[in-house]
């Protein structure tokens, strides 16, 4: 079963194909955004144009940070309800978008900060437009939100069909600002997502044609838009296989590749798509005799064996260093060995092989 509510409008323009429909949503929306990528990006300055056309008032809430905390949400929740606004819009990244979902369930179900993860208190939500800034999360096509509780560094995500976005708007033009590396982080990110849609035990025959024209369009377009960040129709296509991974995972959600990386970017502080680049491919090495006939599908679709994938992927402008301690490591796995992720891996994870892949991992650092 395919199950997807949000309503989707892509391309260059989208949001103005969009407005009539981001209208009559309410009559106050709450812009919720990060620091500055909305505004670089020209999404911001847009979408007030079109609010302010119409003689919508709204209200800004410019503070999430990168891994939203649960503070951040609250303190969301709490201008929302103060200002009487009765719709999101989130731009950006993953960070403002996952943050305006569970603003949205905060505010809705008055939940307090710990209350967050009970998604058996979800009764309603308020309706929320995504804008994607970047091409990786594909968090806008998406029910789950993950947050980070600074009281015990753990980063955890929720799903559930309320904290669905209403709309999705997503115009390639939003993404050339990203720099080199964001690009390259977001885009490996959005090919874990499509990956992992082959490893879930949720997988789903109906999702292959999304993922295989997904992964071929990161395969290749991602170096040509490295070389030249101003190619429209390379970030189109990158953007549409981070809204094919968003839509996959929305199905079959993510799996052990996700539950390594947390670790790497919550203690470590590394960038959510490296962290999941970092382990890709010992995840599929690991996943590959379980299921090689559908990854030799997707070989084949992409035009290339697994030690070639393996190649394009060490071909990518990264270099290598990480030393992790063996502290590190046993905390680790206890948390990837909790993580909710790790129901849907293909057959059951040990300890030892969770700590083999991390005692063997060798980091990539961007160098561009």
């Amino acid at each position: 079963m395919i199950y997807l509510p949000t309503r989707v409008f892509f391309g260059a323009g989208a949001l103005l194909k969009a407005a009539d429909h981001i209208l009559r949503l309410g009559v106050r929306p709450l812009l919720v955004t990060g620091r500055s990528g909305a505004r670089r990006s020209g999404a911001l300055d847009d979408l007030t144009v079109v609010l302010d056309r119409a003689g919508l008032a709204w209200e800004l809430f410019e503070q999430v940070e990168e891994n939203p905390s649960l503070e951040t949400v609250m303190a969301g929740a709490e201008k929302l309800r103060e200002c009487g606004c009765d719709y999101l819009i989130g731009i950006g990244g993953g960070s403002p978008m996952d943050a305006a979902k569970a603003i949205s369930l905060a505010a809705a179900n008055a939940l307090g900060r710990d209350e967050l993860y009970q998604t058996d208190k979800f009764r309603s939500s308020f309706p929320l437009v995504a804008i994607p800034t970047t091409a990786g999360t594909g968090t806008e096509v998406t029910q789950y939100s993950v947050l980070t509780n600074a009281k015990t560094g753990i980063k955890a995500g929720f799903g559930h069909d309320l904290a669905f976005p209403r709309l999705a708007v997503c115009d390639p033009r939003y993404t050339l600002s990203l720099d080199p590396i964001v690009t390259l982080n977001t885009a490996l990110d959005a090919l874990s997502h499509l990956l992992e849609g082959i490893y879930s035990n949720k997988r789903d025959p109906l999702l292959y044609p999304l993922i295989h024209s997904g992964a071929k369009a990161i395969l290749y377009h991602l170096k040509p838009v490295l070389e030249n960040p101003a190619d429209l129709n390379g970030r189109s296509e990158l953007l549409r296989a981070s809204l094919y991974g968003g839509i996959t995972i929305a199905q079959t959600s993510t799996t052990l590749q996700h539950s390594l990386g947390y670790p790497l970017t919550t203690t470590l502080g590394l960038p959510h798509g490296l962290s999941n680049a970092i382990v890709m491919r010992p995840v599929l090495d690991l996943y590959y005799p379980a299921l090689q006939e559908e990854l030799d599908a997707l070989f084949a679709v992409l035009g290339l064996g697994r030690s070639e994938f393996y190649a394009w992927l060490e071909d990518l402008p990264f270099e290598t260093s990480l030393d992790l301690s063996a502290d590190f490591i046993e905390k680790s796995v206890g948390e990837v060995l909790g993580s909710r992720n790790m129901a849907n891996n293909p057959f059951e994870i040990s300890a030892g092989q969770i700590r083999d892949i991390y005692r063997g991992l060798r980091c990539l650092i961007p160098l561009l």
